[in-house]
């Protein structure tokens, strides 16, 4: 009985999911240039105690405070698609990983969605068992504050969430909330875009989007491709290390 509510619960939480998404796809309509995600409605600073959030107590004690308040403080959210670093790759990368497209400012709503279901939820975090498995990054999420940021990586099918914060990582086993993985990668994969330089299009934001006429003159100029790896003919075989993100230990 226990299983077929949580099934249902997981079902209607897939369809919010994917409805929060779906509702930034204005943000690449091909109307008025600049950011639409930005507006607001005229109440959306206001302090909604009632739905104050209550992170895991695990968690906190994992990531740091200074970490958690970028999150749980964010003044904008941004959506990159990521994969695997292949050998002498020399394009865009964020915390080592090839960024392979954006997917959009995430809107308010999608953020609190986030914030509960991999912050405040116990049913989908498993902190005692660790997967066996390869870290295979999906989704990086960067929640801005002010100068400083924290960013989260999304893994699937090794289901889990990263926190790199101040050149540390944290890694949570997140099973329990595979539905909710698959539902954010399937989701964002349709409102994906090229990530192009920000400073090559002079914006201050890290959106990486050309928004104006003169912008996408500069993508035209380009001399290479915006991501090189596209152009291997054929995969390069790489040797294991003993280090880096893809060997991350799940835990507190």
């Amino acid at each position: 009985m226990v299983a077929k509510i949580w099934n249902v619960g997981a079902l209607f939480l897939s369809i919010s999911l994917a409805c929060d998404v779906r509702a930034q796809a204005t943000y690449f309509d091909g109307g008025a240039e600049g950011v639409q995600s930005f507006q607001q409605d005229k109440g959306a600073w206001r302090r909604q105690d009632e739905k104050r959030l209550e992170i895991l107590q695990a968690v906190k004690d994992s990531i740091g405070s200074a970490a958690l308040a970028n999150i749980t403080g964010a003044e904008q959210v941004f959506c990159y698609q990521v994969a695997s670093r292949p050998h002498n790759y020399s394009g865009y990368t964020i915390n080592g990983m090839v960024i392979t497209g954006f997917c959009g400012v995430v809107a308010k709503p999608l953020q609190e969605t986030i914030k509960t279901e991999f912050f405040a939820n116990p049913d989908n975090i498993d902190f005692i068992n660790s997967e066996k498995c390869i870290i295979k990054p999906k989704l990086m999420i960067r929640w801005i504050r002010g100068v400083d940021f924290t960013d989260m990586l999304i893994s699937a099918p090794c289901y889990s969430y990263s926190i790199f914060y101040g050149g540390k990582v944290k890694t949570f086993n997140f099973k329990p909330g595979a539905e909710i993985v698959d539902t954010m990668v399937e989701a964002f994969q349709n409102l994906s875009v090229d990530f192009v330089s920000p400073a090559l299009l002079n914006q201050l934001l890290p959106i990486g989007v050309p928004q104006t006429k003169e912008q996408k003159e500069v993508i035209k100029q380009q001399s290479g491709p915006i991501r090189k790896w596209e152009q291997q003919s054929q995969p390069v075989l790489q040797q294991k290390k003993s280090g880096g993100w893809n060997n991350l230990k799940f835990g507190k």
